[in-house]
């Protein structure tokens, strides 16, 4: 359950622009879609494999973009946030460290 204390001196605005972002990675509105109706066993399977099949397709689109564009990516995402220097970043080339 996502809760949101108000700080001193912050507005409300502020407070329900951190309650929107916490629902948002707690993934609450996607686990609420999910229950709102029944899926029998059977039918949880194929919108299962269903998706195994769109995430692979979107994977071997993605591959083949890079190589169509001589890019040579990682294959794991790499975060990288700039208020924290010495972390690992994409380059057109290969990996390199931010200094």
């Amino acid at each position: 359950m996502a809760e949101v204390r108000i700080q001193e001196g912050e507005s409300l605005e502020n407070a329900l622009r951190r309650f929107k972002r916490k629902v948002q990675q707690e993934d609450i509105i996607k686990e609420v879609k999910r229950h709102s109706f029944y899926l029998k066993p059977g039918e949880k399977k194929r919108v299962k494999e269903a998706l195994a099949r769109k995430r692979s397709r979107k994977k071997a689109r993605k591959e083949q973009d890079c190589v169509l564009l001589g890019h040579s990516f990682p294959e794991w995402p790499i975060p990288f946030d700039p208020r924290f220097p010495g972390q690992v970043t994409r380059a057109s080339s290969p990996v390199h460290v931010m200094q």
